[in-house]
C-alpha cells in the first residue's frame, strides 16, 4: 500500500515538473507596453522637457508614490550616460537606477532601467515625439523586457501591459496637463 502511494505521489511531482518545463518553453519571454498622448504644445518644447530625466519627478508616477526616496544624479541631464538612481523605502519604488542610452535630438530618448528591487532585472524604456500639428506632439512612451526561462512563466498570469501600462497611462496624463498648463 505505501509502495503504490509513494509512486503515486512521485508520478504526481514528475508530472508537474513536466508541466511547469513545457510551461516554460510555451510561454513569452519578451514583454512590451506602450501608451501615448497628444499634447498641444510644439513637439521642440515637449521634447526639450522629456529629455531631461529629472522632469519625471514632475510627471512620473513613481515618485508621486514615495516623493521622499533617495535620489542621486550623475552625468549632464539630457545627455546620452547621464544617470538618476533611486532607493524608496517600498517594492512600489524599490531600487534602481535610469540611464539615458540613445538620443535622437528633437524625436527620441532611450533609456534603460536597472532595478535592483524587489528583484534584478532589466528593462528598456523609450519616449518619441512627432508633430501631428505645428502645435501638437504625440509622445510615446514605451517598456520593453524579457524574463529568462522558467521565470516567463510569470508572464501567462500577470497581465504586463495593464499593470505597466496603468503606470504609463497616469504619467502621460499627468505629462499632458503639467505641459499644457505652463
Amino acid at each position: 500500500m505505501i509502495k503504490k502511494v509513494l509512486i503515486a505521489v512521485i508520478a504526481i511531482v514528475l508530472l508537474l515538473i513536466a508541466a511547469v518545463a513545457i510551461a516554460a518553453f510555451i510561454a513569452p519571454t519578451d514583454c512590451s507596453v506602450e501608451r501615448e498622448v497628444t499634447i498641444n504644445r510644439p513637439k521642440e518644447q515637449v521634447f526639450s522637457y522629456l529629455k531631461q530625466i529629472r522632469n519625471q519627478n514632475e510627471w512620473g508616477p513613481w515618485f508621486k508614490k514615495e516623493p521622499t526616496m533617495k535620489q542621486e544624479f550623475r552625468g549632464t541631464d539630457g545627455e546620452v550616460g547621464f544617470v538618476a538612481y533611486w532607493n524608496g523605502t517600498t517594492d512600489d519604488v524599490g531600487e534602481g537606477e535610469q540611464e539615458i542610452k540613445h538620443l535622437v535630438d528633437g524625436e527620441r530618448v532611450d533609456t534603460e532601467l536597472r532595478f535592483k528591487r524587489p528583484f534584478e532585472s532589466k528593462a528598456d524604456a523609450y519616449l518619441i515625439t512627432e508633430a501631428p500639428a505645428e502645435n501638437q506632439t504625440l509622445v510615446r512612451w514605451g517598456f520593453k523586457s524579457s524574463m529568462p526561462r522558467p521565470l516567463n512563466i510569470m508572464l501567462l498570469v500577470v497581465d504586463m501591459d495593464k499593470m505597466i501600462g496603468k503606470d504609463l497611462d497616469e504619467g502621460l496624463a499627468t505629462l499632458k496637463t503639467t505641459l499644457e498648463t505652463r
